[in-house]
């Protein structure tokens, strides 16, 4: 007998699993929020920071806070572009503050328009692809950024816009007595 030859029968081998990785059952990204939770930032939060920077700005119009709400504007147009799969927006209002209302809406349907199943897992590897959720936060992310470009800018020809965002971020359960207290 040889060293080579086999002295018992063959175990036999379980099947072997699949080489190919299915999207939705790789592990998510940790470093990544839910999409539910970047949905209702951009709708709950920022649209009511927003109004109040838009009201704010038709009382004081100016050329600098006008570039600013382009520049965000173009931020949430390409959030947009990066939450859909078609690349047509259509055209937006030429006005900056009702460019910026049209484009607010349009990356919000964009953004409930995401599989929210597959939302922040890494791609399969044999796609050679990189994960959308990585680059869609990214977005979200510049556009919170020109948020407060627009607040900042807002803030030096209206010193009263901190006193209207921060309103009703405190509620009193009892309120203030009239006389003091000492």
């Amino acid at each position: 007998m040889l060293a080579t030859e086999p002295t018992a029968e063959p175990e036999q081998q379980p099947a072997a699993k699949p080489l190919l990785e299915d999207h939705a059952a790789n592990e998510p990204m940790r470093h990544v929020p839910a999409l539910a939770w970047m949905t209702d930032k951009l709708d709950g939060d920022l649209r009511h920071r927003l109004e109040k920077l838009c009201a704010s700005i038709e009382s004081h119009p100016s050329p600098e806070i006008e570039g600013e709400l382009r520049a965000l504007c173009r931020a949430l147009d390409r959030l947009a572009d990066v939450a859909k799969h078609i690349r047509n927006n259509g055209h937006g209002p030429s006005d900056a503050l009702h460019k910026t209302r049209w484009s607010l809406n349009h990356a919000l349907s964009c953004m409930r328009l995401v599989d929210a199943a597959t939302f922040g897992r890494r791609g399969p590897f044999h796609h050679f692809e990189r994960s959308k959720a990585e680059t869609l936060y990214a977005h979200f992310l510049v556009v919170i950024d020109h948020v407060h470009r627009v607040t900042t800018a807002v803030r030096a020809v209206d010193p009263s816009i901190d006193e209207q965002l921060n309103e009703g971020v405190v509620r009193l359960s009892e309120p203030l007595h009239e006389r003091p207290m000492a």
